[in-house]
This record gives C-alpha cells, sequence and structure tokens, in this order.
C-alpha cells in the first residue's frame, strides 16, 4: 500500500517538474525575460529575472494547489490580473515574433497601412477578451 503511495507521488512530482522546467526553459528561450533586461538596461541582474519566473510559478502552484488565502486578496487580485496579463501578452509577442507571424499575416491579407492599428486592435481585443472572461468568473 504505501510503496504504491510513494510511487504515484514520485511519477506526479517528476512529470510536474519536467512541464514546468519545459515552460520555463520556453519563456527564457523566447527572450521575455532577456528582452525586459534590456529595456530597462538592467541585464546585470539577467539571474534575478529568471529566478523571480521561476519562483513566481512555483509560488502559483502551491497557492492554488493547497488554496492559500492572501490577506487583502480582493484588493490584490485587479493587480495581480493586470501584471499576469502584461506578462502574458508580452509571452504571446515574443512567440509570435519569433514565428514571424505578423508579416506573412499582414502580407497574406495585403495591410500595409494599417499595421499598427491592426496590431492595437489585436492587444485590446486580448484585453477586452480577458475583462469578459474574468468579470463574469466573479
Amino acid at each position: 500500500m504505501w510503496g504504491r503511495q510513494i510511487l504515484l507521488i514520485l511519477i506526479g512530482l517528476s512529470g510536474g517538474v519536467s512541464v514546468a522546467a519545459g515552460l520555463f526553459s520556453f519563456i527564457v528561450e523566447l527572450g521575455v525575460v532577456s528582452d525586459f533586461a534590456d529595456r530597462t538596461h538592467t541585464a546585470d541582474r539577467i539571474m534575478l529575472y529568471e529566478d523571480s519566473t521561476a519562483l513566481g510559478g512555483v509560488l502559483g502552484n502551491l497557492f492554488y494547489l493547497f488554496q492559500i488565502s492572501l490577506p487583502f486578496g480582493k484588493v490584490l487580485i485587479p493587480v495581480f490580473g493586470i501584471l499576469s496579463g502584461i506578462f502574458t501578452g508580452c509571452w504571446a509577442m515574443a512567440l509570435a515574433e519569433n514565428l514571424n507571424v505578423f508579416p506573412v499575416f499582414i502580407r497574406r491579407l495585403k495591410i500595409l497601412r494599417y499595421t499598427a492599428a491592426f496590431v492595437i486592435a489585436m492587444a485590446a481585443g486580448r484585453g477586452i477578451g480577458g475583462l469578459i472572461f474574468f468579470s463574469q468568473r466573479w
């Protein structure tokens, strides 16, 4: 009985660690963290940024898994939402930039004049969609 439980724990932990390692290496490989450091002229603190990203993922999982509540949680939810949205948007833009999605898409649809408006409309649509999604959950 105990052997089976220990085996399940080891399989679950090793699977979770491998998925998390893959996700965080993907974030680092996309250049989101290094791009933030480059734009803020703080490249000497890149290890701190990478450690903070990993720690944020670990803490987020722990808070979700064990249903830990924070004091002033209702006040912090909008702040968390904004920061999560900014990070997710930067991650999505870094992925799109690496895949060269926008040049191909713009060339196919022959949208040459209004490229900036197109990108802003996509960002606004994502923000409004997230706002609708999360407002219905409350």
